[in-house]
């Protein structure tokens, strides 16, 4: 992230950001008054100007549904360097240390039990707490054309990639 006038790119720290914080940050820098009073997100603006971390230690995110690019329902939790993800359509988890496994191809949740447990009674808190929308059947789902649809859409990219 970047401000002129205030930070040098490539300066900071990294520290762990999602896009509701996009917001709020904003806000802040442009010195205007959110249109709520309850914004999800923290402001950014005091790292960019002196360096000073958010107060949190952990990120929560939501992602109820389903996603052309193939992302299926899901929760998450990162808290510190471990980011653990719920999975809705088998109810598995996968855990991870960003830190040491930046591409998360080493799966944790089985050798780290007690921590897996852990972050996951803490997602699942927090999921309470914010009253979450949990995915649902679609009665009305179709796989054989949804599966014609994708077969279409992958021709005609490709043609269209001639």
């Amino acid at each position: 992230m970047f401000w002129p006038g205030v930070t040098k790119a490539g300066t900071l720290e990294p520290t762990p950001a999602i896009s509701i914080d996009i917001y709020p940050t904003v806000l802040e820098m442009t010195g205007i008054k959110p249109l709520q009073s309850l914004i999800d997100g923290n402001s950014l603006a005091s790292l960019l100007k002196s360096g000073a971390k958010p107060d949190r230690d952990t990120i929560f995110w939501h992602y109820p549904h389903y996603h052309p690019g193939g992302a299926t329902p899901y929760s998450a939790i990162r808290s510190g360097d471990y980011r653990l993800v719920h999975f809705y359509e088998d109810g598995h988890d996968e855990m991870y240390n960003v830190a040491t496994d930046v591409s998360e191809t080493k799966d944790l949740a089985v050798t780290e039990p007690d921590r897996a447990k852990a972050l996951r009674a803490r997602l699942d808190a927090w999921l309470k707490s914010v009253d979450a929308q949990y995915p649902t059947t679609n009665p009305a789902y179709d796989p054989a054309a949804d599966n014609a649809g994708k077969a279409k859409g992958k021709k005609a990219a490709a043609k269209a990639g001639e």
